[in-house]
């Protein structure tokens, strides 16, 4: 990995920061002002400040830290010692003119998420797929497969090595044929069923669990795969007490036409042309507290965003951890499939 690849400048916008963060896979930008070192820029500040302003919009340099690690070449022995102690993955290296020379990285064996996120991860599992079709005339949508392992494989398979070991799936449509697939593979985790006699949709789904999880668990919809630290985010969730955390990404769309604002007296107020548009989606996966399985209504349809949106009418506490547009894999749809196919195998 080259130098300039984790060089921005300082008068770039946010939603640049982002994308080149996840080019660069190693959590931290080093910010230039005319070619020379600044600040440094990482995941967790462009986290903060939307949770605190919610502006997108903002540039590099109202977000950045202007006091970051760094050292001068001849102090280089000293940088691994310099990244344990301050948790960080990547490092630069100056000259004397703060012109950045190179960077060190930890090595991918010290970066491995810890093993201690002892969570129970609820999948929802017994959806029709239908948008999925011919694929789920023949196979319930968690079993399509991705390489060579299915979706809901993928998923289960992410939250382990974070240390999740119990997982529900909530099953209906050929629930029999997922069962018997994780009854005769090898697997370090546990695998319990809630048989869904009729559909209950996202939401409704979980009262089958009552009694059942009494801690802080995980739900995710069965055709997603988001690459994030699920660490962090519990964590997050715990230390800002949310009923509720729903995970959100980041999405921009270019919008193909000029756009037309139209005044009250039918006259052209602004025209832009080709606008880029960018807002936070909500990508099926939440950090649950066990009192809204325990306060749902038992056999009633729900979609889990409407049980939000009652728990925030109620003015219970809800909150969001927004992740960057590429941390989000959704096969919701053929062509998001074949994307997610074609993601999964660069990676591997």
């Amino acid at each position: 990995m080259e130098v300039i690849e984790f060089l921005i400048d300082e008068e770039e916008a946010m939603i640049e920061a982002m994308q080149q963060l996840d080019r660069v896979a190693k959590k931290v930008l080093f910010v230039v002002r005319e070619g020379r070192f600044v600040a440094a820029i990482t995941d967790g500040d462009i986290r903060r400040w939307i949770l605190k302003k919610g502006n997108l919009d903002a540039k590099i340099k109202d977000i950045a830290n202007y006091s970051p690690k760094s050292l001068l070449e001849e102090d280089k022995s000293k940088a691994k010692d310099v990244m344990k102690k301050h948790s960080i993955e990547a490092l630069p290296i100056l000259d004397k003119e703060s012109n950045i020379v190179s960077v060190v990285l930890w090595n991918d064996e010290a970066v491995e998420p810890k093993k201690n996120l002892d969570v129970s991860v609820v999948i929802m599992a017994g959806g029709l797929g239908t948008r999925l079709y011919p694929y789920t005339k023949i196979l319930p949508k968690p079993l399509i497969p991705i390489g060579e392992i299915p979706i809901v494989e993928h998923i289960m398979n992410r939250f382990s090595r974070y240390g999740s070991d119990q997982f529900y799936l909530v099953v209906n449509h050929k629930k029999n044929m997922i069962k018997a697939y994780f009854n005769e593979i090898e697997k370090a985790y546990k695998v319990d069923y809630v048989d869904e006699d009729k559909p209950l949709g996202t939401g409704g789904g979980l009262s089958l669990l009552k009694g059942r999880i009494k801690s802080t668990f995980i739900l995710s919809n069965c055709d997603i795969l988001i690459e994030e630290d699920y660490e962090k985010i519990y964590n997050y969730h715990k230390k800002e007490n949310n009923l509720i955390t729903m995970v959100c990404s980041l999405k921009k769309i270019k919008i193909p036409y000029g756009v037309i604002e139209i005044s009250e007296t039918g006259e052209i107020e602004s025209m832009k042309e080709k606008p880029e548009l960018s807002f936070f989606s909500n990508t099926g996966m939440y950090i649950v507290e066990p009192k809204v399985i325990e306060e749902l209504e038992e056999d009633k349809a729900i979609g889990f965003p409407d049980i939000i949106e009652q728990y925030k009418a109620q003015g219970e506490k809800i909150g969001i951890y927004p992740i960057s547009e590429n941390s989000w894999m959704d096969m919701g749809q053929l062509d998001e499939l074949e994307e997610m196919r074609r993601r999964l195998e660069r990676d591997e």
